[in-house]
């Protein structure tokens, strides 16, 4: 493994996200898995994400945490893996990444704490209505193969660990549109080993 990509993370966390993304890279990088509470709230760490969460990865001298920004980072960091598109055609990769981060989360994060917008505050909420965000996921996921075109990236990754997690926790609705979508994107050996190496830490972030 090699120390000049560091991965800090939780195997019960968003941080199972960048692990897909950082197997898809294909590049080698250090898991350090932080614990929940004192650990993830001490100075070492705080002076690493002051926001006391994973993930963050380190590589070099350059930090980055959020899950999208890293997915995003991670492409342009290793051009040779291909995860994002050549940047003159970066419209739609841009565009569905950012929107999983912003109205999709929002809305579905509301949704699961029972929040309803009301009807007249809409448009000062940046997804509008919870409706509104499923048909248009819907039509993003329909429109190609990938979220971006015909060919994978690393907005698949962040938008589609969104959809499964949706579909497995009810957050989302369960559309056929978003079952085939999830199915598009997990057949894949990087979502697999990812997988595999998130739930073998389990039991070490239990203990």
């Amino acid at each position: 493994m090699s120390a000049d990509l560091i991965f800090y993370t939780n195997p019960m966390s968003r941080g199972r996200i960048v692990r897909w993304m950082l197997e898809e890279t294909g590049a080698p990088y250090e898991t350090r898995i932080v614990d929940y509470g004192a650990e993830m709230k001490a100075p070492d760490y705080l002076a690493v994400n002051p926001m006391g969460k994973v993930p963050t990865v380190v590589h070099g001298d350059t930090v980055v945490s959020e899950c999208a920004a890293i997915c995003a980072y991670l492409a342009d960091a290793f051009p040779d893996a291909r995860l994002a598109p050549p940047v003159d055609r970066r419209g739609a990769y841009y565009r569905w990444l950012f929107f999983a981060a912003g109205p999709l989360e929002a809305a579905t994060v509301n949704r699961a704490l029972g929040f309803e917008v009301p009807s007249e505050r809409e448009r000062t909420v940046g997804y509008g209505n919870f409706a509104r965000v499923m048909d248009t996921l819907e039509t993003a996921v329909s429109a190609s193969r990938y979220i971006a075109g015909e060919t994978f990236s690393a907005a698949d990754v962040y938008v589609g660990v969104h959809v499964s997690w949706g579909l497995q926790f009810e957050t989302i609705e369960n559309r056929p549109a978003f079952r085939d979508y999830r199915g598009r994107v997990t057949d894949r050996p990087a979502f697999r080993r990812a997988a595999e190496l998130d739930d073998a830490a389990m039991p070490k972030a239990q203990d």
